[in-house]
């Protein structure tokens, strides 16, 4: 394990030992989760978590590790969408605003697995049946509205307490709001959730900093593979799939995510 206590009772901080193949496995799948959920304007948290606990990764290990390939692949996405001109301040700053602080609040509590998993996971669920059945006009899309400041702060409050409380930066919950209220269009709430996903990622990372301890030594591996993953994913997801494409891999990613909460552990 990454952290117990020993014979003297001092705490021990050694990382655990990883054979080779599995470190190159998850670099692997990181790519994978990176290149899918970037594409989308995610950063893939719950997808590292998801994979880390396959291979029984200790929980001090998983949190922080997931936070700053979090960083990395929200930084790039974001970088990447606003360079594209797909990314509205007008949109992203109350939502920020909102969640941010909130996220703290959220990360603070600790709510009862078998409480918040089912449902929070039926709600992806449902998220995701709503983006599949949804039937874009053809021709050019309508132009969003200008998003109301006040619904969208406490929009951006209450996605903020469940990203802090499920450990994600929070795009799964914010990019099915904003394409349901028709507060943004797909590349725009790709660009606007990265930059969302970003910022409550920072604020996360550092509310946790004393876990910093804990990161792996494979790290470095891990954060060139998911840096490749989140190029990779969101030239895609900006330059190359087309809108309806991108919904369907917003619901994809939305199913794997609801699917890790309601699956037995």
């Amino acid at each position: 394990m990454a952290s117990r206590t020993g014979t003297h009772g001092v705490r021990d901080t050694r990382q655990p030992t990883m054979a080779p193949g599995m470190i190159a496995l998850l670099s692997l799948l990181f790519f994978a989760a990176a290149v899918l959920y970037s594409a989308v304007g995610h950063a893939g948290a719950s997808g590292y978590i998801a994979v880390m606990a396959f291979t029984a990764m200790p929980p001090a290990l998983m949190k922080p590790t997931a936070l700053v390939l979090n960083v990395l692949v929200a930084t790039i996405s974001t970088l990447a969408y606003v360079r594209a001109g797909f990314f509205s301040w007008r949109t992203f700053w109350p939502l920020a605003v909102g969640s941010v602080p909130l996220s703290f609040v959220g990360g603070a509590l600790a709510i009862p697995g078998p409480i918040y998993r089912p449902v929070v996971g039926g709600i992806l669920l449902l998220a995701a049946a709503r983006l599949l059945r949804a039937q874009r006009p053809r021709g050019a899309a309508p132009k969003a509205p200008a998003i109301p400041v006040l619904p969208a702060i406490a929009c951006g409050a209450g996605i903020g307490f469940l990203s802090g409380a499920t450990g994600t930066g929070g795009g799964i919950f914010l990019s099915p709001l904003l394409l349901s209220l028709g507060w943004a269009e797909t590349r725009e709430t790709a660009g606007v959730s990265a930059a969302f996903i970003l910022a409550n990622s920072v604020a996360g990372l550092a509310g946790h900093l004393s876990s910093m301890r804990f990161l792996p030594g494979a790290l470095p591996l891990w954060l060139l593979a998911a840096g490749l993953g989140g190029v990779v994913g969101t030239h895609l997801g900006s330059r190359v799939l087309p809108p309806e494409t991108l919904r369907r891999c917003l619901a994809a990613v939305l199913l794997i995510a609801a699917a890790k909460l309601l699956l037995p552990q």
